[in-house]
């Protein structure tokens, strides 16, 4: 089944304004195409007369084998799509050999989701006032067996998205953030006209005052890796690398926070050389054929974080339909591998792609 397919499918199923908030994007929603045209102007170099009788997609990430360089983004709500929510995408999922970031505002409870995962888990996190709360899920995450930590830091509050606020969109009755009180999610329930709820809650709970020395407290209280999401820049790349970041996620929130940004793909080679290597970068965004993967490679990432198409998959059939996604862009991949000359991930390379992103073959 082809990607679109299972696109239509959810837009068809889903009501209106979830589906607003799960394809809108900020401001001018500009950044909801910038980084696929970024990714379509990058060209691929293959090489001939390779021996590609067997190809191996398989990776390991941060200690995790993985079928393939790919990872399901976090996203919150996952019941919007299907009543199994999380639960449902974990087992998809594992399937099909990948790695689920879930979002602290989950529909079901880490220890549901962990329970169905065949796979390695990942929590995401924002930086909430409270961070007793921050503590207390960052302890659940350890006991059910999480693997990292992923904490966003695009978002010190939530951007104005017109779809949300012309629906007055609110997370609906019979869904919430249930690893979390009714009291600290209780804004993000209350709907008014011209208003995101979601914009609400993030003003009245996100932490904005942090900086990076307010890192050392996260790294204090866990033993697990602490992976940052939403950095953009070689600067930024460096901040994290000094202050014992273990990974990162070049990403723009999928078109969500800041208008007129550079997208991730046109940032990724900045990143991946200011780290020089000394931690893994993932490419977050855009991601929507398993030739993605193969150019997220030769720019220098680790692996690719897949977002709404894995909420896609999971309206169209539960954990078949994620499961199915992925495959799916596994298998494009392994076709590309062969194609490409490449028969494992370590043989893609800045010198199998042309005319990238930054306008010049990256050095």
């Amino acid at each position: 089944m082809a990607l679109h397919t299972y696109e239509a499918a959810a837009e068809e199923r889903l009501p209106g304004p979830v589906w607003d908030f799960f394809a809108g994007g900020s401001g001018t929603e500009s950044m909801l195409t910038a980084g696929r045209e970024a990714l379509d102007r990058v060209r691929l170099r293959p090489r001939c007369l390779v021996d590609v009788s067997r190809c191996d997609p398989g990776t390991d990430l941060l200690g995790a084998r993985l079928a393939a360089p790919l990872a399901v983004a976090p996203m919150a709500y996952h019941q919007l799509a299907h009543p199994e929510g999380e639960v449902a995408t974990a087992r998809g999922a594992g399937e099909a050999g990948a790695l689920l970031t879930v979002s602290m505002f989950a529909s079901r409870t880490l220890e549901d989701i962990a329970a169905a995962a065949s796979g390695p888990l990942w929590l995401q996190l924002y930086w909430l006032r409270r961070r007793e709360v921050m503590r207390d899920l960052i302890r659940r995450a350890e006991a059910a067996g999480f693997r990292a930590l992923v904490l966003t830091v695009d978002a010190p509050r939530v951007a104005y998205r017109p779809r949300d606020a012309a629906n007055g969109f609110a997370v609906p009755p019979g869904v919430r953030a249930v690893n979390l009180s009714t009291e600290v999610m209780a804004a993000s329930h209350g709907s008014r006209a011209g208003e995101s709820a979601l914009a609400r809650h993030s003003r009245e709970q996100f932490d904005a005052s942090i900086t990076w020395e307010d890192l050392a407290w996260l790294r204090e209280v866990t033993s697990l890796p602490v992976v940052l999401k939403g950095v953009l820049t070689g600067e930024d790349a460096e901040l994290a690398v000094k202050h014992g970041v273990s990974g990162l996620i070049v990403s723009n929130h999928g078109g969500r926070q800041l208008d007129f940004a550079r997208s991730a793909p046109e940032c990724l080679t900045e990143v991946v050389d200011a780290v020089g290597g000394s931690c893994p970068v993932i490419l977050d965004g855009a991601i929507r054929h398993g030739a993605d993967l193969a150019k997220a490679l030769c720019m220098g990432a680790d692996a690719v974080m897949l977002g709404r198409p894995a909420l896609w998959g999971l309206a169209h059939s539960g954990d078949a339909g994620v499961a199915g996604v992925l495959r799916l862009l596994i298998d494009q991949f392994e076709e590309v591998m062969a194609l490409m000359g490449a028969p494992t991930v370590a043989d893609f390379g800045r010198s199998g792609i042309a005319y990238p992103v930054c306008g010049r073959l990256p050095s």
